[in-house]
């Protein structure tokens, strides 16, 4: 009987508590469950609340924060002094903190998982002053990245572009890990069927309204096709109420008639656009990985999205896209215009393939940050992901 003795995997997740974060953490302990059947591995979470990860209680020890997210104070004080308490105590082998600070703790192997590329913007003056606090938490989380980070092994990102960042600006060795999609290639053939119905060409764009979410070209160019035709739309999901930002956009827009501000709404709502809409619009000027172009995807519809590595990589092989200038409004409104008449060229694009490290998901990525943390001591032949 082999007497191996456990080996300590630390996954630190306290401040993923919705959305699309939370989906980073909720991906991570999925491929965890398949590989504790293969490593004799003891696992630790540190999370928000129990709650949230309630399918492995009895599996994984997981100890809860709730108070750690409530400010800045408590968030920096978990990760530079208290996770330092917690790795003395536990004595891990591997830790993995998926949310962009490297904690100090004593660990020989630890990662950080980066998915907030917004430090690598370059602000304009304008848009900052639509929202200095945007000024404030770039600044901020330069400098925070900056903080331990040379005490990981890999820095995990999401694209190739964000390895290149962190790469010349911090100087760390880097893991391309694509996130995993669920995402619904099955059509509703009746519900397209009604949409090619439509009078009017119907124009989507699902985003928060955050300066480099570049609404203001985009609202140029509708502006500028509104004066000579009206036979389409574009639905936004902004109110005007979330913030300074949306309140200048809505407030110099909100008399094109084109345009029909939806608010915040659900995810089954945005999938239900999803299908209804003729077009997805992104002109978005920085992303970690653009959600919606892998979502729109599946239906086959024409994408224009900004030419931007971010878009290139997300996009990557796919016969129905067009990519124009992200700063200009006229390159924007002759596709738009190509769109609605059904003249536009759809560009040629291909896969872009990252250089190893690179995997395109969790199990492969976290089988090899077991191995090369020289965790996998005890390893069960007979069972593969």
């Amino acid at each position: 009987m082999n007497s191996v003795k456990e080996k300590r995997v630390i996954i630190s997740g306290v401040n993923l508590t919705e959305g699309g974060i939370l989906s980073i953490l909720q991906d991570c302990l999925f491929s965890l469950s398949k590989l504790n059947q293969s490593y004799k591995l003891k696992i630790i979470l540190l999370v928000h609340k129990k709650e949230l990860v309630q399918e492995y209680l009895d599996s994984f020890t997981v100890y809860e924060y709730p108070k750690v997210k409530s400010s800045w104070f408590r968030r920096l004080y978990f990760e530079f002094i208290y996770s330092k308490k917690i790795s003395n105590q536990l004595k891990p082998d591997l830790w993995i903190s998926l949310h962009d600070i490297t904690p100090n703790v004593n660990c020989k192997f630890q990662v950080v998982y980066c998915h907030n590329s917004s430090s690598f913007y370059k602000l304009p003056l304008k848009e900052g002053w639509l929202n200095f606090k945007e000024i404030l938490f770039n600044f901020f989380y330069k400098h925070l990245f900056r903080i331990n980070i040379k005490k990981n092994k890999f820095v995990i990102v999401q694209q190739n572009w964000l390895r290149e960042e962190f790469e010349k600006r911090y100087g760390v060795k880097t893991i391309v890990a694509y996130p995993e999609l669920n995402v619904n290639d099955q059509v509703n053939n009746t519900v397209i069927n009604d949409n090619v119905a439509k009078k009017k060409y119907t124009f989507f764009y699902p985003s928060f309204p955050r300066v480099f979410k570049n609404f203001e070209v985009l609202f140029n160019a509708i502006n500028q096709i509104s004066a000579k035709r009206d036979d389409f739309e574009l639905l936004v999901t902004i109110s005007g109420n979330e913030n300074r930002y949306s309140r200048y956009i809505f407030n110099k827009f909100k008399g094109i008639e084109n345009v029909k501000f939806l608010g915040k709404i659900n995810r089954e709502e945005v999938q239900d656009y999803y299908v209804k809409c003729d077009s997805l619009l992104f002109p978005s000027k920085l992303e970690s990985w653009g959600l919606p172009l892998s979502e729109f995807k599946p239906l086959g519809k024409p994408i224009i999205v900004a030419d931007l590595p971010y878009a290139h990589e997300t996009v990557g092989d796919y016969p129905f896209v067009k990519y124009f200038d992200a700063n200009s409004v006229d390159d924007l409104t002759r596709c738009i215009d190509a769109a609605i008449t059904g003249n536009l060229k759809f560009t040629k694009s291909k896969i872009i393939q990252p250089k190893q490290p690179f995997f395109n998901n969790w199990d492969d990525l976290l089988q090899f940050l077991i191995v090369e943390s020289n965790v996998n001591i005890l390893k069960l032949d007979n069972y593969q992901i």
